[in-house]
């Protein structure tokens, strides 16, 4: 996974909203993620199992800063 993927990626995650995030599985949490790289660039098969295997071991870290996120709005 090239680090322009991962920039994106991590962009696309800072601009879905903490509520969106948290209200998510993790199934559909990575589902959201990889569409929202994708609508930036085309992904072929390997970059989307790749982002998927990525995904899928940091969504404990992704729900936490979308928590982060979320308590620093309230505040």
């Amino acid at each position: 996974m090239t680090p322009v993927i991962l920039r994106q990626l991590w962009s696309a995650i800072e601009a879905i909203q903490a509520n969106v995030l948290l209200s998510l599985d993790d199934a559909s949490l990575v589902r959201l993620a990889i569409e929202r790289v994708a609508q930036e660039r085309p992904l072929n098969g390997d970059e989307t199992n790749r982002l998927q295997e990525y995904l899928s071991a940091k969504t404990s870290l992704i729900r936490d800063l979308a928590q982060q996120r979320g308590a620093g709005a309230t505040t």
